[in-house]
Order: structure tokens, then C-alpha cells, then sequence
């Protein structure tokens, strides 16, 4: 699972450990990775086949359903507690419906279904989908518990990605005694994918990351590995300045807690979820929304956005849906290589993309040290590099 459950230094699980359980120690699952990225379909031919099977939804009471749209069957026992978990913690009825839709999965012939949101009734754009009251958003300020204490750890060597990944882990070793269980259960049960079903880069093994070689992704992906690892370095530094953390485990180091490869799934896991709010304080900026990402499925052309309203997090759609259709939200203003790093996918329509172009001087040139010197006039290297949008017009990329 992706936030691992070790209660000691001597149980600590490889990297690639069978997913085999082992009494209450749940062994790190292996990956699930696709050879290629799936192509996205268009909205014609996205729709999903209808199985007949009851949808796990969190309608209102009050809201008239429309007729059953295509879905994909919902699982009673993993939607279900996850919804039931929502509504009795505070959730309000909405408009939405938790489904579930079967992935392949290349790795050992297993299918492994992801969970997604999807519209419990026909939608008009503008249209409140579902709010999220904030005593069930994971943030900074629930964590640490002083909103000046997470400005200083933010800003100093560690990100609010791992002070979130360590929360859910310590979180998850209190198993049912936790108020995050059946929300830790949901990230574990989706693996950091998206709803391609495909996950980081950072998650993939040496030989799926041949697969970028002659790409600056797969540079891109060492760096980050390395910047992960130093977060990690830093994990019992924030244990004993956050009082909240450090009194409620006392016994448990971070870093003889977890080992480095499991903070590390917890990382991605968090990185491919977390949502980043506006217009609120520093403490409540990334935060962890039930309800959203990756049940929610990315974007780069839609309007749609999760927004702090009011105490609650709140998504208005920007388009309309039938019953049945995933909700979809915008992933911000990414080109595909961050996309793919974060998420685990590209987006061929996606109008931020960007391509690098490398461009140099011929050292061979009789007048190589003149043009370098003109280049410098205007501010320019000998070698540079340039980034430029792509748009897709015709097949051809300007």
C-alpha cells in the first residue's frame, strides 16, 4: 500500500516486496504499469460501458435523478464505506456518485478497478457538484497545529507534500482508531494513478524508465527522486519541532519508522492528490480533499476548479453532465512533462505544453568568438535554451 504501516525498523519491506500480507504489516504493493501512456478519448468515445449494479451515491434527498447514465459498476464494500464515512462525518448530500470502472493491468494479467466521481444526476454548468466542509480536508494547519509552525517548516528545507505524506503515515499505523482510515484505505486502494491508471514516473522501475531515455524527463525524474530523499533526511527534524506530531508518537522516529522507499510512495501518493486552494492562509494552501483528486479526473481545457467557500471546499462544474459522466477539473497551468511527473499522464489537448529546444554556437566557426560576443551583448549564452509552446494544428506542432 502506498502509506505503509511498519510499526518497527526491523519490518521494513524492499522496494518491490510481494504484496503478499504479512499479519497486520501490509506489504508495499507492487506498481501496476502500463508499457504506454493510453491515449485520452475523446468525450464520443469515453463513455463508459453500463454494468448492472447499484452506484454508491451521495445525492441529495431532495435532487431528482435523471435516468442511469453509462457507468461502470461501484463496489458496495470500498465506495460504499468511503461514502458512508463522508456522510457521517459531516459531508453534505450532493450531486455526485462514487463508481468504480475496471483498468487492465499488464502486470501479472490482474485487474485492478479504480474508483472515480462521477455525476449522480444530469448537471447544468454552475452547478454545486458537492462541498467539502473543512474538518474533513487534510491540511498544514491540521498537522502541525500552528499555522506559524507550518509557515516556518514550509519555508525552511521541507515541503507541505512531506509534512503531509508523514501525517497519513503516522495516521495509518493507528489503523481503525484513525478518523482517516477509510479516506487512507481510498488513496491506498487508487496507488498514486490517475484516471489513466498510470502512475509517476517516480514509481516506475529502471527498465519502464527506459523508456524516456533521449527525453530531459528522465533527468527530470532523478531530480526529483534526490529532492524526495533530502525531504526524507529532514522528516525527524519536523518531528520534534511540531509539537502536535511529536506528542502524539513519541516513540516513533520518522526515518526508523519508515523507511525511505515507502515515505517515498507516501510522497507520490500525496503529490498526485494534493490540492492547491487560493485565496486562503499559508497553512490551508495544500491541502487533501476527500471527494477530490484522484477520484476527480484532470484536465488542462476545463474551467472547473476546487475552491475554498465558507469553511468548506467546494466544486462548481463548468460544464453539462448526463448521469454516469466523471466530473472533471482543471490539473492548472502544466505542460504535459509536469503532468506526467506529478500525475502519471499527458493531455494531447493541453494548451500549456511546452517544449525545450537546445541551441548552440559551432565551436568550428571562423567567427565563433564574435557571434559569442554578440550573444552575450543581448544577454545570451554560447549554448541555450529555450521553451517553447506547443499547438497542435493540422498534426503539426507550432
Amino acid at each position: 500500500s502506498l502509506i505503509h504501516t511498519n510499526r518497527s525498523p526491523e519490518s521494513r519491506a524492499p522496494p518491490m516486496a510481494s504484496p503478499a500480507l504479512s499479519g497486520t504489516h501490509h506489504r508495499l504493493l507492487l506498481p501496476c504499469f502500463l508499457r504506454r501512456l493510453p491515449r485520452p478519448r475523446s468525450r464520443s468515445c469515453s463513455r463508459l460501458r453500463l454494468d448492472a449494479c447499484h452506484a454508491d451515491t451521495l445525492l441529495s434527498s431532495s435532487g431528482a435523478q435523471g435516468p442511469p447514465g453509462p457507468a461502470a459498476c461501484s463496489s458496495a464494500s470500498s465506495a460504499g464505506g468511503f461514502s458512508d464515512w463522508l456522510l457521517t462525518n459531516g459531508l453534505p448530500p450532493g450531486k455526485v456518485a462514487i463508481l468504480e470502472r475496471p483498468v487492465p493491468c499488464s502486470r501479472g494479467g490482474k485487474d485492478r478497478p479504480l474508483h472515480f466521481v462521477a455525476a449522480g444526476q444530469d448537471l447544468e454548468a454552475g452547478d454545486v457538484a458537492f462541498e467539502v466542509p473543512m474538518s474533513l480536508v487534510v491540511t498544514l494547519e491540521r498537522v502541525l497545529g500552528d499555522e506559524s509552525v507550518a509557515e516556518l517548516l514550509t519555508t525552511n528545507k521541507l515541503s507541505e507534500l512531506a509534512c503531509l505524506a508523514l501525517y497519513l503515515m503516522y495516521e495509518k499505523k493507528q489503523g481503525r482508531d484513525s478518523l482517516w482510515y477509510p479516506y487512507i484505505k481510498e488513496l491506498d486502494r487508487q496507488r498514486g494513478r490517475g484516471q489513466l491508471a498510470v502512475e509517476s514516473p517516480l514509481l516506475w522501475t529502471e527498465s519502464e524508465l527506459d523508456y524516456l531515455n533521449g527525453s530531459p524527463m528522465r533527468d527530470e525524474v532523478v531530480v526529483r527522486d534526490e529532492g524526495i530523499r533530502r525531504e526524507y533526511n529532514e522528516l525527524d527534524t519536523l518531528w520534534f519541532m511540531a509539537g502536535s506530531l511529536f506528542k502524539q508518537y513519541p516513540f516513533d522516529v520518522p526515518t526508523e519508522a519508515f523507511p525511505f522507499e515507502i515515505f517515498k510512495q507516501a510522497f507520490v501518493a500525496v503529490q498526485s492528490c494534493v490540492v492547491h486552494l487560493q485565496k486562503v492562509s499559508l497553512a490551508r494552501r495544500f491541502a487533501l480533499v476527500p471527494l477530490g483528486p484522484p477520484l476527480l479526473t484532470y484536465k488542462s481545457n476545463c474551467k472547473a476548479m476546487l475552491t475554498a467557500v465558507d469553511g468548506s471546499v467546494r466544486l462548481l462544474v463548468d460544464r453539462p453532465y448526463k448521469a454516469g459522466e466523471p466530473i472533471i477539473v482543471w490539473c492548472g497551468p502544466q505542460p504535459n512533462s509536469r503532468l506526467l511527473l506529478n500525475y502519471g499522464f499527458v493531455d494531447e489537448d493541453n494548451p500549456y505544453d511546452r517544449i525545450a529546444i537546445e541551441a548552440s554556437l559551432n565551436t568550428e566557426d571562423p567567427q565563433y568568438q564574435e557571434k559569442r560576443m554578440v550573444a552575450q551583448r543581448n544577454g545570451k549564452l554560447a549554448i541555450q535554451k529555450f521553451q517553447g509552446l506547443c499547438r497542435q494544428r493540422e498534426g503539426n506542432y507550432f
